[in-house]
């Protein structure tokens, strides 16, 4: 969790390409009831807090933050429905749906709240492609949230599955050991 967090800082990734995305889905499908929630939510809202404070300079939290969180815990949900056992690619699909939905939440909230775009149909569009003239296009960010989330998700998933594939064989060497050394002898004359 340090790690990612220091991730964030602004500078060492392209911008929206993040391992938060990845980070809350996997969080869903492997983290225990106890740290699902509390862990990567509570992670992203001190590396937050630090970001507005000490690079930012602005307020410590702002209302947009409470979208992103709504986001991120979506995203952790989605992850629920997910089984650890499951297949490689099917938990890639999911933490590329879990991205493609952080994005489709976070680009209707900007849309809804702020004033550049026209509150139609064609204004979210534009929110959702083009952004407001003189920024970068929103497409851009679209397609690094989308690449960070399916490059993460399997990076994590797959090391999942080989700490899981290692586990497995050692536990499966070290049982026939264990049966060998808990048989106890026959009485005498049976």
């Amino acid at each position: 969790m340090l790690v990612f967090a220091l991730t964030r800082w602004p500078g060492l990734m392209p911008e929206n390409f993040s391992a938060a995305y990845a980070l809350a889905f996997c969080a869903g499908v492997y983290f225990p009831a106890s740290l699902v929630w509390w862990l990567p939510l509570g992670t992203l809202l001190v590396s937050d807090i630090c970001l507005n404070l000490f690079h930012y300079e602005v307020a410590a939290v702002s209302p947009y933050m409470l979208v992103n969180y709504g986001a991120f815990a979506v995203l952790i949900g989605l992850g629920r429905l997910f089984k650890p056992n499951q297949a490689w690619w099917k938990l890639l699909g999911g933490g590329l749906a879990g991205a493609i939905v952080f994005y489709l939440i976070s680009n209707t909230a900007a849309w809804l709240q702020n004033p550049g775009y026209a509150k139609t149909l064609a204004g979210w569009f534009q929110a959702l492609s083009s952004g407001i003239p003189g920024y970068p296009p929103t497409w851009a960010f679209f397609r690094n949230t989308l690449l960070s989330g399916g490059l993460f998700t399997g990076l994590f998933v797959g090391a999942m599955k080989l700490t899981t594939a290692s586990e497995s064989e050692e536990e499966e060497e070290s049982e026939p050991e264990e049966e060998a050394g808990d048989k106890e002898p026959a009485p005498a004359g049976q």
